[in-house]
């Protein structure tokens, strides 16, 4: 059991909730971004997972998947889902970090610390309008390379040039598993401190993709918006995830780990 004047420290990474295998980690926000400020400051070499229920299912299926989740410096909860089996487990001050605001309070953070980002991902030219974006909200932001790689990324094609721009943070929007498998496989390779994974981020805040209200996001609701909106893209991941989680979730109830 946790104590709650333990829950207090920006600081505890380390303490994860168990959910169907894959530990999520129980930070607040400001928690998250408090750890991020700490790794690139000590240059570590970590990257962090922004996971929901598709995460969850997928490293059900693939444990290659479940161990790059769980060998991570966070694994946050992406998704209402996440937070209420943390607070199920004891987890009472856990909160949702959800990829597209991760992005805006890391930012706003780097923009005011001088920190270097390195946006990888999306579709062609969707990693240089999220910078613009980005830039202009944030003024001093500074962005060192915007990449749109093939789909799927060829190994190690972009690694030497990231390295030269000396990035303290890439940005990394693949979608999942393919941005976590990315990450797991080049973080030894790559030498900026941080490595995020975010996803639907690049497209939202590039401003092609819409995003669910603030009442569906605190709902857990936004699964059904973004499936009204790509039916054809996921149906197949939520139709089939969703159900499995709920039946699973039953039969192995999530559980604190140290």
């Amino acid at each position: 059991m946790i104590k709650r004047s333990q829950a207090s420290d920006p600081a505890r990474a380390g303490v994860r909730v168990d959910v169907l295998g894959v530990r999520i980690s129980t930070m607040t926000m400001d928690g998250v971004v408090a750890t991020i400020d700490e790794w690139i400051k000590a240059g570590a070499r970590e990257y962090v997972c922004v996971t929901g229920v598709h995460g969850v299912m997928e490293s059900r299926r693939d444990p290659a998947l479940l161990m790059i989740h769980n060998a991570s410096g966070m694994t946050t909860a992406d998704g209402m889902p996440m937070v209420w089996a943390g607070r199920r487990a004891g987890a009472w001050w856990m909160t949702r970090v959800y990829g597209p605001d991760l992005v805006l309070a890391v930012l706003e953070r780097a923009a005011a610390e001088g920190w270097r980002s390195y946006f990888y991902g999306g579709a062609p030219g969707v990693a240089e309008e999220l910078a613009d974006r980005m830039s202009q909200r944030f003024p001093g932001l500074v962005v060192v390379g915007t990449v749109s790689p093939e789909y799927p990324p060829v190994p190690g094609a972009d690694v030497e040039a990231i390295n030269e721009a000396a990035p303290d943070l890439v940005w990394v929007g693949l979608s999942t598993p393919t941005q976590e498998r990315w990450m797991a496989a080049h973080r030894e390779a790559l030498h900026a401190p941080v490595l995020v994974g975010v996803g639907a981020a690049f497209d939202i805040h590039a401003g092609r993709l819409a995003q669910a209200p603030r009442w569906v996001q605190r709902s857990g609701l936004e699964w059904a918006y973004r499936l009204a909106r790509e039916p054809r893209r996921l149906a197949r991941r939520y139709l089939r995830n969703n159900p499995a989680f709920v039946l699973s979730i039953m039969r192995h109830p999530p559980r604190l780990r140290p």
